[in-house]
């Protein structure tokens, strides 16, 4: 078959889709994926056929603009950028279908393949990658600091899902996704994320079910296959610094505030000032360097990326935003978490962590020196959450989630592309 990836975002939103792309070449597939330009080399390095959709300097521009304590402002940005970006998606994809040949994989915000799904009858797999973009009146995901709960009524509920498609979604995504069906002859949309967003041939979550357990108002075809945990880590090992600075001390703590924003200089500021506060050695992580302090101490190490696999289990803690990447990464790893979570799923996977008994979170708010130093503490010597963290670690599998994703995207969407259904849609 013809695979076609589309992915957009930053790292943790691509990276698992290139990990997708690897294991279905390595099945013997055409696979092409189709995401910014500053991706390709990760693509390349993977072997995968590449397609650059959008420029390097957007992404850049993009992310550095983000406002990081204003995600409402921040929300937006991204919603219009994907909102462009879906016409020259969709018509790259196009190009390069093969009639009775051609599926395509998904992320959740990229609408062009379920688009092509409409216009051309190619079947279609949606990927997840972070339970909080199910809509549920069972157990709603914690989008906000402070949201809805199973014990709201449901009219608060029921209020909350209306507030969010008329104030956010319609206005950024569903009113320009309409824009093109109607240059496609497609029909308007309402609700994109209370049910289209899940309308496909295939449904995967790429996490297991004990980190987001399914709810009966779930869609009932979804395949739940277990975190991708794809890093790189066979293409980029640990540099020399990075383990020298490890070999020369305690356990470090490491900090990130995941590879979408550049602006996060208090972040990283208030960190250097807790960990001098608590005595403690810290390596920072960022590949945007101008929001990094230019003269460090010598207790504090700067690095542009590191796989997280081979670094996390070296940590005495890792602070980090609450990306869905970033956390899967250390439960895996078994390290005490601290979760300082801002916008998107991240309040939701802070919730999670700290449900199962791993994590502590403090809000962008209360990120002070002294309530940081304070934390990292507690985490060091709280010898029952360490427990728990080996146990969770223990719970994580690393190879089956991409072959799980795989088998079911491929045997699904393969028998798919001689349904006689999909066939009547595409004439």
């Amino acid at each position: 078959m013809r695979i076609l990836i589309a992915a957009t975002g930053s790292h943790g939103d691509v990276l698992p889709f290139i990990a997708l792309g690897r294991e279905c070449r390595a099945r013997g597939h055409d696979v092409i994926v189709y995401a910014n330009p500053f991706f390709r080399p990760h693509a390349v390095a993977a072997h995968l056929r590449f397609v650059g959709v959008g420029s390097v300097a957007a992404y850049h521009a993009l992310f550095g603009a983000a406002a990081g304590n204003d995600p409402t402002k921040d929300f937006k940005r991204v919603a219009k950028e994907l909102a462009d970006l879906c016409g020259p998606y969709y018509a790259a994809m196009k190009a390069d279908v093969l009639a009775g040949q051609t599926i395509t994989i998904t992320s959740s915000l990229q609408f062009a393949p379920r688009l092509l799904r409409e216009t051309d009858g190619v079947p279609c797999a949606t990927v997840h990658l972070a339970p909080s973009v199910f809509q549920s009146n069972l157990s709603p995901a914690r989008l906000v600091p402070h949201w809805i709960c199973a014990d709201t009524p449901m009219l608060g509920k029921r209020l909350a899902w209306w507030m969010l498609d008329k104030l956010f979604y319609d206005p950024h995504f569903t009113a320009p996704l309409n824009t093109l069906r109607a240059r496609l002859g497609l029909a308007p949309l309402t609700r994109i994320f209370g049910g289209w967003i899940h309308q496909a041939d295939c449904l995967i979550g790429m996490f297991p079910d004990w980190f987001g357990v399914p709810q009966a108002d779930w869609p009932a075809q979804t395949v739940l296959a277990g975190f991708p945990l794809y890093d790189r880590a066979d293409q980029a090992p640990l540099a020399p610094a990075i383990r020298a600075f490890l070999d020369a001390g305690s356990p470090p703590v490491a900090f990130s505030a995941g590879t979408a924003t550049a602006t996060a200089h208090d972040f990283f500021k208030t960190s250097i000032e807790a960990c001098a506060m608590a005595g403690r050695r810290a390596i920072l992580l960022s590949h945007f360097p101008q929001q990094i302090p230019t003269q460090l101490p010598a207790h504090v190490l700067h690095v542009d990326y590191a796989p997280f696999s081979l670094l996390l289990p070296k940590l005495a803690v890792f602070v980090h935003h609450g990306g869905i990447g970033a956390t899967s990464q250390a439960l895996r790893a078994g390290v005490p978490q601290l979760i300082r979570p801002v916008a998107y799923d991240q309040f939701d996977n802070s919730q999670r962590a700290v449900g199962l008994g791993v994590a502590h979170e403090l809000l962008p708010a209360k990120y002070t020196a002294r309530a940081v130093a304070g934390a990292l503490a507690t985490l060091d010597t709280d010898n029952a959450l360490r427990q728990r963290c080996g146990q969770v670690a223990r719970r994580v599998t690393e190879d089956s989630a991409i072959t799980i994703a795989c088998d079911a995207i491929i045997e699904q969407l393969g028998a798919g592309l001689w349904s006689p259904h999909l066939s009547e849609h595409a004439r």
